[in-house]
């Protein structure tokens, strides 16, 4: 189950509640989870209660409690928690947690993205620097993913280099990625069905350096991970292959993945999403572990990639959280010695598979590569 697919489920269970009586508000258009924070517990947390209780003129606790017991008879919800003031912490039984690992599998690198145009024309200005270029770049992007058109001016001709080193394109109408197959997209008027025209400029703060030195991969990172409005550190500390550089923990989480991949082959087992145990004897499902973790910010990413539409740095941090979730899981993927490949190791290993999928194609959106071998 996705964010957006709980955020559904926690709306109709206020829908319920208004519908019987028991809550007299206005069914909100949306409702915010996200992992819990401190002094939450679950899988997610959503604070739609504390939202509510005003218009339901009655206390923030008392309508969590309210909607509790709806979400209680959900499917796919196996606990409910009420803390704080009012918040509602859900823990999803491993049903849930494999039908992600499915969907993101079945998705592959376009999971988060759009499945059909949403007859959206962006137009995009940036002037001719660097970091706007590049940051323009990985907007249009993020934008083509969520099904929109998006044109990209430029104020200035671009170096070459740009082009050639850092891999950004020219002045261009490019339709949403992989969703439609159009010979003549030149320009808006060969459009069929773009409604909405959507205007803005990309103005981050300059580079303070050249970071072409850096080559491609580094260089776009240096220039995307910092947000818009902070200065980028433009040095070789993105070369390095060790754990203080967070674009080496991207690629080498991504990479680990693929060879664990590899060496289950040899040994002769495939991923299977299911329920994934804790690491250890202890078979009960893992709450509040890497894999929790985990699986939480796997179904947090198309929340993400709307989130990145403007701020490509959410997208790059975001990377970097998963692969620092991802990387406590891996040494219990294989079996040990003699162990034979068990339904967990299965289940352990699909969810690898995901995380490394959501990072291949994360990263692909911001223009860097994701090798297999590291």
């Amino acid at each position: 189950m996705t964010p957006v697919e709980l955020s559904r489920t926690v709306l109709h269970a206020v829908r319920r509640a208004v519908d019987e009586g028991e809550l007299s508000v206005t069914v909100p258009e949306r409702a915010v989870v996200a992992p819990p924070g401190p002094g939450g517990c679950g899988d997610y947390a959503t604070n739609i209660a504390l939202q509510l209780a005003r218009a339901a003129g009655q206390p923030p606790r008392r309508v969590a409690e309210i909607l509790r017991a709806r979400l209680l008879e959900q499917h796919g919800v196996s606990d409910v928690a009420v803390t704080g003031p009012g918040f509602l912490n859900l823990s999803l039984d491993g049903t849930a947690s494999a039908d992600l690992v499915v969907e993101i599998l079945s998705r592959g690198r376009r999971y988060g993205h759009a499945v059909s145009p949403s007859g959206t024309l962006v137009r995009l200005r940036c002037p001719a620097e660097v970091r706007a270029v590049v940051v323009a770049d990985v907007v249009a992007r993020v934008r083509r993913s969520q099904g929109h058109f998006v044109r990209v001016h430029h104020d200035g001709p671009l170096d070459p280099e740009w082009t050639s080193v850092l891999g950004v394109d020219a002045d261009d109408l490019s339709e949403p990625s992989g969703l439609v197959d159009a010979d003549d997209l030149s320009e808006p008027s060969g459009l069929v069905g773009v409604e909405l025209d959507v205007s803005g400029t990309v103005r981050p703060l300059p580079a303070p350096a050249d970071p072409l030195p850096l080559g491609r991969d580094a260089a776009r990172w240096a220039l995307l991970h910092p947000a818009l409005h902070d200065r980028p550190r433009i040095t070789r500390e993105h070369l390095v292959q060790r754990e203080t550089n967070p674009l080496f923990r991207v690629r080498y989480a991504h990479a680990r993945t693929r060879a664990l991949l590899r060496n289950a082959a040899d040994l002769g087992f495939r991923p299977e999403p299911g329920l994934v145990p804790a690491q250890g004897s202890d078979p009960a499902p893992v709450r509040g572990t890497a894999a929790t973790t985990l699986l939480a910010l796997l179904g947090d990413h198309p929340r993400v990639l709307v989130a990145a539409q403007d701020a490509p740095d959410r997208l790059a941090r975001h990377l970097v959280a998963v692969a620092d979730a991802t990387l406590p899981l891996l040494p219990a993927v294989l079996p040990l010695g003699e162990e034979k490949p068990s339904a967990a190791h299965r289940a352990r290993l699909a969810l690898a598979e995901a995380a490394g999928t959501v990072l291949a194609g994360g990263l692909s959106l911001l223009g860097i590569d994701a090798p297999e071998h590291l």
